[in-house]
């Protein structure tokens, strides 16, 4: 019965090794057309060009100069692509704003023209004059340069894992960037047109469970299962191709280059997503971190938490109190908080009482453009009971966290320190340090809603 008591470990990690087992390759699969990627739809949904352009693109490189790292060290084979200039022209195709011509190989272009001009003039008899000779090329109004300019490992990395007595398992995940820049240079008088510089992450994870237990005497089981993924590289570079050619339309669209063949709504109505975005990208730091000035300048607040008293009387309690706020934002870091509030303060025998406070904080945001931020904050203010008597005057200061759970909601946490100036606070007067309490808090805060500039269209 023991050992059938341990079946169930093995029950459960078949369960649990379900995502390994239709995550892995169970037969040999045959060619599939390449897979299409998010911005793939992007670069196809694109307003209608006008008139096509004309573009050549001789090289578009790898620029990293890296090798793919192994445990052993780095090998021979490259960290990204060598064929960025094929997922390029691929990518221009399908924008149908761009008619790419050959020039990565222009000299095995060269020379079968060549060919056929010769073979023409040596085995055709009797050549007409007049007879239309090979058509000319087509030369590039502009061309694209650039390559991929980083490939970043290890950016982020990290995981969780568990065992107890012989069983567990763990999760780690990797993440990764390459980044590229894409020019358009005229090669009318070699000025560069434009230039877009686009980044994508690449991610990796790992899972992994496994048991390792003694069911009976000298009878071991051990069960290991688990899988791992890795985004594609190739993927990310197309990805991030792809959506440089199209922000070099919009760029282009925006700048008068050239022109879309749609009514100039739908225009509008394209270019205002565009430069949302790109304010998006230009309040985003590393890491995904959106940098925006995200708290209006008036706000309000409420919490509630404990107190507990530091005065002459021994074994203190935690007691209720509740608070009320006004802020005003000097500026995105800096404001003043004037608050109201009704305190509990008492120890173990002998004292119990309410009082009332009123404060003005200055309170700094260390990362006010951050959802998630520390603040610190000190001011003074004055106190009395609830029978407006034991008026004492004090200073407080503490610090807290507060998250932003949209641009009008924020909770928060704290801790302050109270030092009154008054040694009779649990009325009674004792040695020469005045009474001292601390407050311990949650709260939520509102801020009103603030007028956004209206974006303008070029």
């Amino acid at each position: 019965m023991q050992f059938k008591s341990y079946l169930i470990f093995p029950i459960i990690f078949l369960f649990i090794g379900c995502g390994a087992f239709y995550n892995q390759p169970t037969g040999i699969e045959k060619a599939v057309i390449g897979e299409s990627t998010p911005a793939t739809s992007l670069l196809k949904g694109l307003p209608k060009a006008k008139e096509p352009i004309v573009v050549g693109i001789y090289k578009f490189r790898d620029q990293t100069g890296q090798y793919k790292a192994s445990e052993n060290g780095s090998t021979f084979s490259t960290a990204v692509t060598q064929g960025a200039t094929s997922i390029l022209i691929k990518a221009l195709e399908d924008s149908k704003w761009f008619v790419p011509i050959e020039r990565e190989n222009i000299g095995n272009l060269l020379q079968e023209r060549n060919l056929i001009r010769s073979t023409r003039q040596e085995y055709t008899a009797n050549v007409d004059p007049k007879a239309p000779q090979i058509s000319p090329l087509l030369y590039a109004g502009v061309l694209l340069e650039g390559g991929i300019i980083s490939y970043d490992s290890n950016i982020i990395t990290g995981g969780f894992g568990a065992r107890y007595f012989g069983t567990g398992g763990s999760v780690k995940y990797r993440q990764d960037r390459v980044t590229i820049y894409l020019r358009m240079v005229s090669t009318a008088n070699g000025k560069i047109l434009k230039s877009v510089y686009i980044s994508k992450t690449i991610l990796s994870q790992a899972i992994d469970q496994s048991l390792f237990k003694y069911v009976n005497f000298k009878r071991l089981l051990e069960v290991e299962t688990g899988y791992t993924t890795n985004e594609p590289i190739q993927m990310a570079v197309t990805e991030a191709i792809e959506k440089a050619v199209a922000s070099l339309v919009m760029e282009g669209i925006k700048d008068g280059i050239w022109e879309a063949d749609v009514p100039k709504e739908e225009i509008d109505s394209v270019m205002l997503k565009y430069q949302k975005e790109n304010e998006d990208a230009d309040a985003t730091a590393i890491y995904g971190r959106k940098l925006t000035d995200r708290r209006s300048k008036f706000a309000i607040e409420f919490g509630s938490g404990v107190t507990l008293m530091d005065g002459d009387y021994a074994n203190p309690l935690l007691r209720p109190m509740g608070r009320g706020a006004l802020k005003y934002f000097l500026t995105p870091s800096f404001n003043l908080s004037a608050s109201t509030n009704a305190i509990n303060l008492a120890n173990k025998d002998r004292f119990d009482k309410w009082y009332a406070t009123f404060d003005l904080n200055a309170e700094f945001i260390l990362l006010p453009k951050d959802k998630f931020s520390p603040y610190v904050f000190a001011g003074g203010g004055f106190g009395f009971n609830k029978d407006f008597e034991n008026f004492h005057t004090k200073v407080q200061y503490g610090l807290g966290l507060e998250y932003l759970v949209s641009d009008r909601i924020g909770i928060k946490m704290y801790g302050e320190h109270n030092l009154n100036f008054s040694d009779n606070i649990d009325y009674i007067k004792r040695g020469v340090r005045d009474d001292y309490y601390y407050r311990f808090g949650v709260g939520l805060t509102y801020y009103f809603a603030k007028k956004k500039d209206k974006i303008q269209i070029k």
